[in-house]
């Protein structure tokens, strides 16, 4: 009997200690979808009811006025096109720009290789901003302000993305190369047959990471673009700033709630694989 009972008070130990870890890991997601929730019920509120005081996180009453203003006071359809141009056209050079070159500095053996990676190693320790001034100029004497020239070619390569994939490509096997050689394969065909099909999984996490890395960028649409039919959604929102700093939080929250459907959705639809890549690039 005194062995069932050890038993018995084990197993409501075990059952409590669960039920404790379940609540405290349900504290702690709520508290991390807070700022979510907010967004959330902060669109749906009516003006008054957003700057009453002391606030309340439900709104009394639904409404879509600012869903409705966020289109008539900005060029709002526009933006999301220029985010998706913008967001696109950087991931998809990023990821042929950086796969090459991490291709070069992985599997082809050339005098000055270790220099070259300590080169572009060493400009991840530089401040973004420190460089911006520069970029500008460039980007000013080439005409492109304004343009989706300016804001995706100067980001059309990444040290970090080239950084990330080299490591990859170094876990591959060198014997597919050496097999495929040997066959009378080129460097092209190498990387476009069999490195290329071999790092899918971290050509999809680059991808993901660039993609949302700039879709949420603000600054640099904002110095690049001076035309309000040129900005993105995160510079647009800026501009709903009325007179003497007065923010419309009801239509920005609305903003930023479109804004985030879209890497909703391309998470949902791309999560497993997303997951996937993320496990067997660990596992590599």
């Amino acid at each position: 009997m005194t062995l069932v009972n050890a038993r018995r008070r084990r197993s409501s130990r075990d059952a409590l200690i669960r039920w404790v870890f379940f609540a405290g890991m349900l504290v702690i997601a709520l508290l991390v979808l807070l700022p979510i929730l907010i967004i959330l019920f902060t669109a749906f509120k009516p003006v008054a009811e957003v700057n009453a005081f002391p606030p309340s996180l439900v709104p009394s009453q639904w409404t879509l006025d600012n869903f409705t203003r966020i289109f008539t006071e900005l060029p709002f359809a526009r933006l999301i096109v220029n985010s998706f141009v913008f967001a696109g056209g950087v991931t998809l050079c990023a990821l042929v720009f950086d796969s090459l070159a991490a291709y070069v500095l992985a599997r082809v053996d050339f005098k000055g290789n270790r220099v070259l990676l300590l080169i572009i190693v060493a400009s991840l320790m530089i401040p973004f901003q420190a460089t911006l001034i520069p970029i500008y100029q460039l980007v000013a004497d080439f005409g492109w302000i304004n343009t989706f020239w300016g804001l995706i070619i100067p980001r059309a390569a990444d040290a970090f993305g080239i950084f990330f994939l080299r490591q990859f490509f170094l876990s591959l096997p060198r014997d597919l190369d050496n097999a495929a050689r040997i066959d009378g394969a080129s460097e092209v065909r190498i990387f476009r047959s069999i490195v290329l099909p071999n790092a899918i999984p971290a050509l999809i996490t680059l991808g993901i990471y660039t993609f949302v890395n700039n879709w949420n960028d603000l600054l640099w649409p904002l110095v690049f673009t001076t035309e309000q039919e040129m900005g993105t959604i995160t510079s647009g929102l800026t501009l709903l700033t009325g007179p003497s700093g007065i923010i419309p939080y009801g239509v920005m929250m609305a903003g930023s709630l479109i804004a985030v459907v879209p890497l909703a959705i391309m998470f949902l639809l791309v999560q497993r694989r997303f997951i996937e890549s993320v496990a067997s690039t660990g596992l590599k």
